[in-house]
């Protein structure tokens, strides 16, 4: 009876004969299988992510030449435009073309004040300008007061139409589709598109319109914005890191190099006639913008961000093949997660296989440098901000793959609730709140401070992963991988938690 006791058992020899023999079968068997299973398909996703690397690396050094040689000559190929005669000459005929402006909605009840308010503030021929405002709110209260400030505005003289839906078929770009099909549209030469929470100038027609009408083979001028709230906390600076690369650099780079670049989806000014001409917008997909953009860029329409135009040749075919959609939308998303996120950290507990310095720091060092730099005013924040990269990586890279294999999500259209500069808007009451620039995780900002909506199982997941692999190298590792993965596993963790973007006001 001695026996079934716990000192008992934990000294019978023939157990412990027995567990060790298990153990040491086991280490056997994993010895056996590591090479052929683990080391070979580690070193062989080293060399894969090493040719992406390089691709990466070789398109942000090209872009970099291309801007600097912009910046060193002084000027853009848009400054042929003499914005000023063009504004004199439109204006001492009295010509103005009739200019469509939409206004696509829904549920918008922090902005749809200042949007509309914006678009009807904008200078034009008061007899030549429609405000379009697209409401698909599904809340009742909430559309009657879009109607009503739409009221407000046609009972000051500015022609309003205010249009809804019953249904949300094709989501925005079925809202746009069904707004250009009205009969007071047909007259309309040109349409500008500003999303809700997009506040335009009051000058911007005249910024745009003329290019159109100078050059009869143009179809888009896109315009860049800045945002209101960037410094309103650490998740807005990083965001605006990340969109500055994108309207300086590669938009730019695209115009500059008569390559491709994509419109935006907001603050853009299309001739009606290309849009025809292209198809119109389409809702088989909900990247509407991008696709009417391909559509009307390969039928052979030229494209204007800040006046650079582009036609279409074999170049730029392959430029939007290439450049646009492989490397930027595929290689830039995969590598960044499963090279840094997953190869590196399960790299460094397999010591047979041998990870190059160049390709895991110095290019991605470059690489980031490169795009951080266009925000020199956030410089200090680059390490949060390629944590934060890393993180947002793990859901573009399940975005791309979801839309490479046409999963059933593929078109699911989730809609950020805009918040406006809520700073402006809290007016001193001590409520938590989470902020946002542009809408674009929208899982990240809720006004619910509830469990279970505010974990994320993947993001922890993955932080629990990164971070023994980070205590795995710290024990038995003889680099210094850890101090990277303990920070990346934080990141996740805190987005994990709900906790990212998120400030209590003063």
């Amino acid at each position: 009876m001695q026996n079934l006791n716990l000192g008992g058992i934990g000294h019978d020899p023939g157990l412990g004969a027995n567990y060790d023999g298990v153990t040491d079968a086991f280490r056997i068997t994993w010895q056996m299988i590591k090479n052929p299973l683990l080391v070979y398909s580690l070193n062989a996703a080293i060399i894969l992510c090493a040719a992406m690397s390089v691709m990466l690396f070789a398109e942000r050094v090209y872009m970099a030449i291309v801007i600097l040689c912009v910046k060193a000559l002084g000027k853009k190929r848009y400054t042929k435009y003499k914005l000023d005669a063009l504004k004199e000459d439109l204006e001492s005929n009295n010509k103005y073309p009739m200019v469509l402006v939409q206004i696509p909605m829904y549920n918008e009840k922090e902005v749809y004040k200042l949007s509309i308010g914006a678009a009807c503030g904008l200078s034009w021929h008061p007899d030549r300008i429609i405000i379009q405002v697209l409401d698909d709110s599904t809340n009742a209260v909430l559309r009657e007061m879009v109607a009503l400030e739409c009221q407000r505005w046609i009972a000051k003289g500015v022609n309003v139409q205010y249009e809804n839906r019953d249904n949300r078929n094709g989501y925005k770009a079925g809202a746009l589709r069904e707004g250009l099909e009205k009969e007071y549209v047909k007259d309309c030469e040109f349409v500008v598109i500003f999303d809700a929470d997009f506040q335009p100038e009051a000058d911007y027609l005249w910024r745009t319109i003329p290019y159109l009408l100078e050059n009869p083979e143009l179809a888009l001028v896109q315009a860049r914005w800045k945002f209101v709230n960037a410094d309103e906390c650490l998740m807005t600076r990083l965001q605006e890191m990340s969109l500055d690369y994108h309207f300086s650099v590669e938009q730019e780079v695209g115009s500059s190099t008569c390559s491709f670049f994509g419109f935006n989806g907001t603050a853009g000014v299309w001739r009606l006639k290309a849009v025809n001409d292209a198809g119109g917008w389409k809702d088989r997909t909900t990247v509407e913008d991008m696709d009417l953009a391909v559509r009307a860029s390969l039928k052979g329409w030229k494209f204007v961000f800040v006046g650079d135009l582009s036609k279409v040749s074999i170049w730029k075919k392959f430029h939007v093949i290439y450049c646009f959609f492989f490397v930027r939308k595929i290689v830039a998303h995969w590598v960044t997660f499963f090279f840094y996120c997953v190869i590196i950290p399960l790299s460094v507990m397999v010591p047979e296989v041998h990870l190059p310095k160049p390709i895991a720091i110095y290019i991605p060092a470059t690489i980031t440098i490169l795009n951080a730099i266009c925000t020199p005013r956030s410089l200090h924040l680059v390490i949060f901000w390629i944590l934060f990269e890393n993180v947002m990586s793990l859901h573009r890279t399940k975005a791309a793959i979801i839309g490479l294999l046409e999963a059933n999500r593929v078109n699911e259209w989730v809609v950020t609730e805009k918040l406006g500069n809520t700073l402006k808007q809290n007016n001193g009451k001590p409520r938590r709140k989470r902020c946002g620039l542009c809408g674009l995780e929208s899982r990240y900002f809720s006004y619910t401070n509830r469990i279970g909506e505010r974990i994320h199982l993947l993001e922890l997941l993955m932080g629990v992963f990164l971070f023994y692999t980070a205590i795995y190298d710290f024990i038995n590792g003889h680099d210094h991988f850890y101090l990277y993965l303990f920070f990346q596993a934080g990141a996740f963790f805190v987005m994990g938690f709900g906790y990212v973007g998120t400030f209590v006001p003063n």
